[in-house]
């Protein structure tokens, strides 16, 4: 059994999507990022850098895994699974994953900072994380225009950087344009193990309500 340690955030989304992609029985603990519940000493001794997610695989000698790319790996090397066991095809998958890791995970995660939390707005920190968010959009609208997915086959390479890209809104990007983003997009999007996968942990009420008035659907009170 594996016991995964998240939150409502695309890092941990990519670790949820990966373990329904890959049918594997998990429980959930749900860390209360805003408590600092992340930062609490039996914590600290999964993850010394006291950030989600993380999972222990209780199957495997309680052993302990953290940072996102890394679960993803385990996870498909325990499987066998959405990774290739050797070859160029496993280096397709695993450069792809890096280019989320390095880049559009930084870059976008720099973007929200200073588009929707920091208190003084600055433009140019503002446009130059948008700005590369949408470079490295591009670069993936380019190798999607090359290949249905990331790394050739579906894999943990389309997983984690659709968990980031599905978020652009609210870095305040756009895929406006970039055709072949938008298929691959509309493709995860109806994967059913996505449809799970970003709704662990279970959203709360308002962030219910939050998605459907932004999917336009009708709020129900009572």
């Amino acid at each position: 059994m594996i016991e995964l340690f998240t939150s409502r955030t695309p890092n941990g989304h990519k670790v949820s999507i990966a373990l329904e992609e890959l049918h594997l029985p998990y429980t959930v603990r749900n860390i209360n990022l805003p408590k600092g519940e992340q930062k609490e000493e039996w914590f600290l001794q999964i993850n010394p850098n006291g950030r989600i997610p993380a999972i222990i695989d209780h199957d495997n000698g309680k052993l302990a895994v953290f940072e996102s790319g890394a679960i993803l790996v385990y996870l498909a090397e325990k499987t066998g699974r959405l990774m290739p066991p050797d070859g160029k095809s496993r280096y397709a998958v695993m450069q792809w994953l890096m280019f989320q890791m390095g880049g559009i995970g930084p870059m976008m995660g720099q973007a929200n900072v200073f588009y929707r939390y920091f208190p003084e707005k600055i433009p140019s920190a503002i446009s130059r994380y948008q700005n590369e968010s949408r470079r490295l959009f591009e670069v993936l609208n380019r190798r999607l225009g090359e290949s249905e997915w990331l790394g050739g086959d579906y894999s943990i390479a389309d997983i984690a950087n659709w968990a980031w890209v599905r978020t652009y809104e609210w870095s305040g990007t756009s895929i406006d344009g970039l055709e072949h983003v938008q298929r691959w997009h509309k493709a995860m999007s109806e994967r059913p193990a996505c449809q799970r996968g970003i709704n662990v942990p279970v959203p709360h009420d308002s962030v219910k309500a939050a998605d459907m008035v932004k999917s336009g659907q009708k709020l129900v009170t009572r």
